[in-house]
């Protein structure tokens, strides 16, 4: 069985909130047998305060924590045990458990939820900074990654006209070191006896 809930739910001071609760399990609801649980806890050391059940019907718990501001608003045909908080406490802070047992299913689910009452709701985060950093250093990098590149180029085109010119004077040097000797030969063949 697995119990499917919101980790965390942020909810404005005197308004209605729904906690959702759901469940997937490889039997068929049978609401003879099917039991469960709502819970809270003030905090992670305090002691599970059971403010509604389900055996047979749903029943309200607690009227002392919630008075009839805890109602069951899920759907037993579709697997959701969800609840709604009316209008919403400060004193509604803390952690809810939502806990499950679906015979013949052996296996108890449990889902737990962090659920933090607020008396204003934070401002909408503005990501145009971030986004404008962002692009900026990403437009920095993409200059020196291309300058790079450049110089790299311009080196290498350097270079091979290095090479091809010391090929070009190597060439030159044969053709002058040739012709020099013939003209060499030919002096030598010349005497001053002959002249």
């Amino acid at each position: 069985m697995d119990v499917l809930v919101q980790l965390q739910i942020n909810a404005l001071n005197g308004t209605d909130v729904r906690i959702p609760c759901a469940f997937t399990s490889c039997y068929k609801l049978d609401p003879k047998q099917f039991a469960m649980n709502w819970t809270y806890q003030e905090t992670s050391n305090s002691t599970e305060e059971m403010f509604m059940t389900y055996k047979n019907r749903i029943t309200p718990l607690k009227p002392s924590r919630f008075g009839e501001r805890a109602i069951f608003s899920g759907n037993l045909d579709k697997n959701d045990l969800s609840i709604t908080i009316l209008d919403v406490q400060l004193t509604d802070d803390g952690i809810y458990h939502c806990y499950v047992r679906n015979p013949p299913d052996r296996i108890q689910g449990h889902g737990t939820i962090q659920f933090n009452v607020l008396t204003e709701l934070p401002p909408p985060r503005d990501s145009t900074i971030a986004v404008a950093i962002g692009a900026s250093v990403g437009g920095i990098l993409a200059l020196l990654i291309l300058s790079m590149v450049v110089v790299k180029c311009i080196r290498r085109h350097k270079n091979q006209e290095l090479i091809s010119d010391e090929q070009k004077m190597e060439e030159e040097g044969k053709v002058d070191g040739e012709g020099g000797t013939e003209e060499a030969t030919k002096n030598l063949c010349l005497l001053p006896e002959d002249v």
